[in-house]
């Protein structure tokens, strides 16, 4: 990247950081302390360095324990009460759901961002885009809907029905923009083997994937746009920070963080300071846009490896989670390096892996349900046993179980279970 350019992107990204200290200044009753004991008081003389060297991280516990302090939306707030229009939670499928409140200017921009990621996936006015997924109170359903309106993509919202039905729904209205998690992506492909839809003929030209690491892995990639016949579009993003990335249309598989909109970082999760360039380490965000629910260095969860090169880009887009990883005889083991290896195999519908308590260690193991058309599902456990060892370095039993045993997933799968012996 040219110099030029990294100084009027640091210049603007200075400027954002003090306009967000001075409002967390004035009203947070969160981060006020915080930004005093860290000997930040004077937003306007603040330096990226300085922030990112003495203000502490911030974590999701922290929040949730806030709320727990001060019912119902806690203290991270920097506006009154009545200036927030927009409600949001988090799942809680890891504690107690997160809430998150907007104005209506902070909801803009996480809007904007969205707008960058159909931009990239070269969506435009008068576009048909289906939204495949039960709308709830998670921020990302609500913020890609309005911004497509936005922008003139008519919108067609798809809560509540069958997977047979919104494959109805995609013939019906000549939809060429479907919006859904990965695993849901490989699901109605399924449904539709299964229905006689011939996906490939369909007026689907693009996938706008989310929830999970898939939609950068080649394995998924590949088996999702041969089954639809389509381009796949990445992205991710979280309750806490709203929308954060968008595809790298320079590097397939890669992610860009969205311009200006954060103060970015990545740090070694032993020392928790800046990893090595091109080095793995946890992604930390600060809401350089978002100033009516701000969060300063926080810390994702997400693990990623940034670009030495190019500081907004991720290489190979979302590795995994901090907080799913386990540890099987001494060997780190990340859902998505065991969801790349079974997605390899055309021949899997879907899976699950258990993780069992035995003795002294933990054991992994999986049940794979084999397509309809398989011909020999023990042979294809041993292929998949056997990719397996090769990927972990650890022999993982994996067995078969008829069509129909194992869940399909609209939301984020959750295909890791534990079991005790």
């Amino acid at each position: 990247m040219p110099d030029d350019t990294n100084n009027a992107a640091k210049q603007q990204q200075t400027q954002d950081l003090r306009a967000l200290l001075r409002s967390a200044l004035a009203a947070n009753a969160f981060y006020q302390p915080l930004l005093r004991e860290a000997g930040i008081d004077d937003p306007n003389a603040v330096t990226l360095e300085q922030f990112k060297r003495d203000m502490p991280l911030t974590t999701k516990q922290q929040l949730v324990d806030d709320q727990l302090a001060n019912p119902p939306y806690g203290s991270n707030l920097s506006f009154p009460i009545s200036q927030y229009t927009r409600f949001c939670q988090t799942s809680g499928t890891t504690g107690k759901p997160l809430r998150v409140i907007d104005t209506a200017e902070s909801w803009q921009g996480m809007l904007d961002i969205w707008r960058q990621v159909f931009d990239r996936a070269g969506c435009k006015q008068g576009d048909r885009v289906l939204f495949a997924f039960s709308f709830g109170p998670f921020l990302g359903f609500w913020t890609a809907y309005e911004a497509a309106a936005q922008i003139g993509l008519m919108c067609l919202p798809a809560g509540g029905m069958s997977s047979s039905a919104r494959l109805a729904m995609l013939a019906d209205n000549g939809v060429d923009t479907v919006c859904c998690t990965p695993t849901y992506a490989l699901h109605l492909a399924e449904v539709a083997k299964q229905d006689g839809v011939k996906l490939a003929a369909s007026p689907v030209k693009r996938l706008i994937v989310a929830g999970e690491p898939g939609g950068s892995l080649p394995a998924v990639r590949q088996r999702i746009e041969s089954g639809w016949g389509a381009k796949l579009y990445d992205h991710h993003g979280m309750t806490e920070v709203g929308p954060v990335t968008c595809q790298d249309n320079d590097a397939p598989g890669s992610l860009r963080i969205a311009d200006n909109a954060f103060l970015v970082e990545v740090i070694n999760l032993q020392t928790l300071r800046n990893a090595e360039p091109g080095d793995e380490g946890e992604l930390v965000l600060t809401t350089l846009k978002r100033t009516a629910w701000p969060l300063l260095r926080y810390r994702t969860g997400d693990l990623v490896k940034q670009d030495p090169a190019d500081p907004m880009r991720l290489i190979g887009g979302i590795l995994g989670r901090i907080d799913d990883m386990v540890l099987i005889r001494g060997v780190n083991v990340y859902p998505s390096v065991v969801d790349a290896v079974v997605r390899r195999f055309d021949d899997v519908t879907e899976y699950e892996v258990l993780v069992e308590q035995s003795e002294a260690m933990r054991e992994l193991s999986l049940r794979v349900e084999p397509a309809v058309s398989c011909s020999n599902p023990e042979a294809l456990c041993r292929q998949i046993g056997e990719a397996l060892r090769d990927a972990l370095s650890l022999r993982v039993p994996v067995t078969a179980v008829t069509s129909g045993t194992l869940p399909a997933f609209e939301m984020k799968a959750k295909r890791w279970r534990e079991v005790t012996s």
